[in-house]
């Protein structure tokens, strides 16, 4: 006898897919086409490639790429750490790793802030002791984006570390390697989809954040300006062609980013299971 399946069969479900998908993700994206569509390629190009719009794509890719290499390496340490030790307060730790996701970025942006001005709790050591100054510059960017993407490396790594079988380092020890040798030759090749999967993630997302960085940034034209204000300065003169143009090269930045990131993993997979 055929068993009935809870869920509908696949006409069906594949339909209340692709309706949702188109709701919620195709059309809105689709809006960004009809309105740039009101500028001639000319006009486009034009809006897209202005010296004070380009400098807003430095300082977004630039601050993200940073950021989410920095959050590679400690997300990284943070999901070892959750994941090989026991110690008192641990799933405290594992909760509050997920605080980014759930905290408004506008409160995020400014308590941030308000920590590293000059007269901040943090700030304040790094210019007096350094001459560093953290909030209203390139820095302050930076450190804003690591908060809010250091989550997606953990989330990325942590289950893959849980799930690696602690034999095979017993097995390497047995063989003669030190600990440094089973990192890289046991542990890390296993991890490293994941770790290319959440630095892909972490980078994403912070090329498109706004509410964490615009208060720590300054907003200072081709010093600090990020792309995402860039696109809401344009809202606020109402001129929603050339937000939506801007808008535009930043979905196709993403969808290069994710493309890649596929590409990678797909071939770092495959070089893994032919080494297995």
């Amino acid at each position: 006898m055929k068993r009935k399946s809870i869920i509908p069969g696949f006409g069906l479900s594949f339909g209340i897919t692709v309706t949702v998908l188109s709701i919620i993700v195709l059309i809105p994206l689709c809006s960004l086409v009809v309105f740039t569509s009101q500028l001639s390629f000319s006009e486009f190009i034009y809006t897209v490639t202005r010296p004070r719009i380009l400098s807003g794509y430095y300082v977004s890719i630039s601050t993200a790429f940073i950021a989410s290499l920095v959050n590679v390496v400690m997300g990284l340490i943070l999901a070892w750490v959750l994941v090989r030790y026991n110690f008192p307060g641990k799933k405290f730790l594992d909760g509050i790793i997920e605080l980014p996701f759930a905290l408004p970025t506008a409160v995020a942006g400014i308590s941030l802030t308000h920590l590293t001005t000059t007269n901040g709790w943090v700030g304040k050591i790094f210019y007096d002791l350094f001459g560093i100054k953290i909030a209203y510059t390139r820095l302050g960017i930076t450190i804003a984006l690591i908060f809010i993407g250091i989550p997606f490396v953990v989330r990325s790594v942590q289950p893959v570390l849980e799930k690696i079988d602690l034999q095979y380092e017993e097995a390497a020890f047995i063989l003669g390697a030190d600990r440094r040798t089973t990192f890289w030759k046991v542990i890390f090749p296993e991890i490293l989809p994941s770790l290319i999967s959440g630095f892909t993630l972490a980078f994403a997302r912070s090329i498109g954040e706004y509410g964490s960085v615009v208060f720590i940034a300054g907003n200072t034209p081709y010093e600090t300006e990020i792309a995402p204000l860039l696109i809401m300065s344009e809202l606020q003169e109402f001129d929603y062609a050339a937000a939506t143009s801007i808008a535009l090269v930043m979905l196709a930045i993403a969808f290069v980013i994710l493309s890649v990131n596929a590409f990678i993993q797909s071939m770092v997979s495959k070089r893994v299971s032919g080494l297995a």
